[in-house]
């Protein structure tokens, strides 16, 4: 009786058991950009199926206070029209800049976050001008007049101007192949969007080229990765130079040298 009185009023001392600590609160789920694509009606999902992949490149950065430039706002010649992916991408990436650079005026549709510069996308100059404005560059997208020449000029002008590990995005190269936008019926047309591209991968291999007097390119000094999908190229910056073993596999080529 004694043993078990005890043991009652040890009991009654002791202190309660600890409360259960609180279940976390689940993260929410953040929105596709293929889900902001429909939200915004941008063309980058449905007409296209680009979202998709614009979500596998760029959802490293979608934390990140990145500038990104898209050339072409949309609205064609209404001031009050376009906007609409400026927007996805405000949405997508909540501590970006984002830039528009269009040929007509579409200042009206700026907001918080979203500035639109009235630009040439096929003068040097003025392309030149909108990035000193801007200052890094971390993302551009070409969606603009999708004219092979007018790709090419913004290609050549704004990619030495990207950060040293940014991407660079071209759309709707489709027109690379019709003629009424600058391209060719013949796919190996040297002039094209597309032979641009292609001139592009080859760069990746510039340091297996056995031509001697060959001088590698920027392009081929400073392009990493080429992503190509149906109409979309994303481009990746970065240092190639990972070296090659052509010496020792073709020791008869270069045994006198």
């Amino acid at each position: 009786m004694y043993e078990r009185d005890l043991a009652r009023a040890r009991a009654r001392l002791q202190p309660p058991p600890p409360e259960p600590e609180p279940e976390p609160e689940p993260e929410p789920v953040r929105p596709s950009l293929a889900e902001l694509a429909r939200h915004f009606e941008t063309d980058k999902w449905g007409q296209h199926r680009y979202a998709q992949h614009y979500q596998r490149h760029l959802e490293h950065l979608r934390d990140e206070p990145i500038n990104l430039l898209e050339i072409g706002v949309g609205g064609y010649t209404d001031p009050t029209k376009g906007g609409e992916s400026l927007r996805m991408w405000k949405a997508f990436l909540p501590r970006a800049q984002v830039f528009g650079l269009d040929l007509h005026e579409k200042s009206e549709l700026e907001e918080d976050r979203i500035t639109i510069f009235r630009a040439d996308q096929s003068a040097v100059d003025s392309l030149r001008l909108v990035a000193e404005q801007i200052g890094r560059l971390d993302v551009v997208i070409d969606d603009g007049s999708h004219l092979s020449s007018h790709v090419r000029t913004s290609f050549e002008t704004l990619f030495p101007l990207l950060d040293k590990a940014g991407i660079y995005a071209i759309e709707d190269l489709q027109t690379s192949y019709w003629p009424e936008f600058g391209g060719s019926e013949d796919p190996h047309d040297r002039g094209t969007s597309m032979a641009l591209v292609k001139d592009l991968v080859d760069g990746l291999n510039y340091e297996e080229y056995v031509d001697p007097d060959y001088s590698p390119t920027y392009t081929d000094l400073h392009v990493t990765e080429v992503h190509a999908y149906h109409n979309l190229v994303l481009i990746q910056k970065g240092a190639n130079s990972e070296g090659t073993r052509r010496r020792g596999i073709l020791r008869d080529r270069y045994s006198n040298g």
